[in-house]
């Protein structure tokens, strides 16, 4: 009960963020999971497949949130949705596989660096140029195969990759958000699989684990985030945010340059 409580407790903090800041789920649930599994005790060999594999868990029931409330407002491109999932699906299942092959040490590196780029975008906010149209089959189903390969490497939903791929394709940024929020449930979804399976049965993983997802993690972030991010929506309204995410892209660089030094 401790432990759920405790990631409970994780996971009203990721829904105020998100609510509040518009990050990405897992740029946050990736750092503060990792530090908390530590505590708990996780294997350090095993953490970070462990908090890359929840992450993506968690982010499923985020995922349907969002699109619902982007289709709600029609800002999803069903079209482009269908286009593109075959390739999400197939590099986010690769992802997955390269990543239970890769040491902790190499995916905190490959995370750090994520952190890196998404506190570049935070900070410089600059949007591509429209400079070209949709690609036929072969080249969205390319695209979506590195978004879904990059997505769960590092645990993410993939909204700081495929929000700026479709602006550049002549979306408008609004139905660019809307439509990236609908790739985010196959990412998820497909990832969350991929660390199940590639998971099972390694020996070292905490109990109530099935593969690379904790459960108590995952039931407690899930439950109160989706309840929390709606509170931090309210306070973007009155909060300096523009302000609030340069802040904010600071501790990311702070947090990654933490998991750099705390590598063994």
């Amino acid at each position: 009960m401790i432990t759920v409580l405790t990631y409970c407790c994780v996971g009203a903090v990721v829904g105020i963020l998100a609510g509040l800041l518009g990050v990405g789920g897992g740029s946050v649930i990736v750092p503060i999971l990792v530090y908390t599994m530590s505590h708990q005790g996780v294997s350090s060999e095993l953490v970070m497949h462990l908090a890359l594999g929840t992450s993506l868990a968690c982010i499923i029931f985020s995922s349907i949130s969002s699109l619902k409330a982007h289709h709600a407002r029609g800002a999803v491109h069903w079209q482009i949705v269908k286009r593109i999932t075959i390739g999400i699906v197939v590099g986010t299942l690769l992802g997955s596989s390269y990543a239970s092959i890769l040491s902790t040490k190499t995916l905190t590196i490959i995370f750090a660096l994520f952190l890196w780029i998404v506190s570049a975008q935070l900070v410089l906010n600059r949007k591509p140029a429209r400079s070209r149209d949709l690609p036929g089959r072969p080249g969205m189903f390319g695209a979506g195969s590195v978004i879904g390969f990059i997505s769960s490497l590092v645990g993410i939903g993939g909204g700081s990759l495929s929000v700026p791929f479709l602006v550049w394709c002549n979306l408008s940024i609004h139905h660019a958000i809307g439509t990236s929020a609908a790739f985010g449930l196959p990412i998820a979804v497909a990832g969350t699989v991929g660390y199940i399976f590639n998971g099972w049965g390694v020996a070292g993983l905490p109990d109530l684990s099935v593969g690379f997802v904790y459960l108590p993690a995952l039931l407690g972030i899930a439950m109160i985030s989706v309840v929390t991010a709606p509170i931090g929506v309210r306070m973007a309204h009155g909060l300096p945010v523009d302000k609030l995410k340069k802040i904010f892209a600071i501790l990311l660089i702070v947090v990654g340059a933490k998991m750099l030094f705390d590598i063994r």
